[in-house]
């Protein structure tokens, strides 16, 4: 059995690796991630490997193996599940749903979750445009790329954000976005990279750090 904290460490992983299209990742980038200290990682990263779950030697790159993986498939899974339900159900807003989902998805109840997949018909995307893994593991990864790599004059379609945080979710909101919705990139500044884009009409001015944390297809 695992502790919440060990699984929130395989999520993690699986997302850092999946966000970066690589197999392993860094102590740094891990601790950033669960905004940790990297010696608090190191403690935890001996007991993962202990069980079997992670690939890792000391001072190197940590990686998953096919156990830790999926683990971490399953509880990405849940949380996925969980943020579809509370939003297209329970009509929670978008900014909401990822705190609640966080604390759901340490629910150790198979039937539980195949059913509310069920429920939900079996859908392949979260409210943030995340996709979802299957029962079998299966996650369907298609190519995105971030607003900030769109060239002016350009438009493009809001597919998903790699920042979930409530704060980031309500500037969104605030900016007239949401999933599908369409921008047009007008104008871009040398200095600072800061955007300028429409959103149904409307002008608006976003940072690059904005930009670089939207996908769009």
């Amino acid at each position: 059995m695992l502790s919440f904290t060990e699984e929130n460490y395989l999520k993690a992983l699986l997302r850092i690796t999946l966000d970066n299209g690589v197999e392993e990742v860094g102590t740094n980038e891990l601790a950033a991630q669960l905004e940790v200290r990297p010696a608090t990682v190191t403690d935890m990263l001996k007991r993962l490997k202990e069980k079997k779950l992670i690939n890792y030697q000391k001072y190197g790159k940590i990686g998953l193996n096919d156990s830790g993986r999926k683990i971490a498939l399953e509880i990405l899974r849940k949380h996925r599940l969980w943020e579809t339900f509370l939003y297209e159900k329970l009509e929670f807003d978008w900014d909401e749903v990822h705190e609640i989902a966080e604390q759901l998805e340490h629910i150790k109840s198979p039937k539980l979750i195949n059913k509310l997949d069920a429920f939900l018909n079996f859908p392949q995307f979260d409210p943030h445009g995340d996709p979802i893994p299957t029962e079998a593991g299966e996650l369907k990864v298609s190519y995105k790329k971030t607003l900030a790599e769109v060239a002016v004059g350009e438009t493009c379609k809001l597919a998903a954000v790699k920042d979930n945080s409530a704060a980031f979710l309500q500037y969104v909101v605030k900016v007239g976005l949401g999933i599908s919705s369409m921008i047009k990139v007008v104008a871009r500044q040398d200095f600072d990279d800061m955007m300028q884009i429409e959103v149904n009409g409307v002008s608006h001015f976003v940072s690059d750090k904005f930009a670089s944390n939207v996908f769009v297809v």
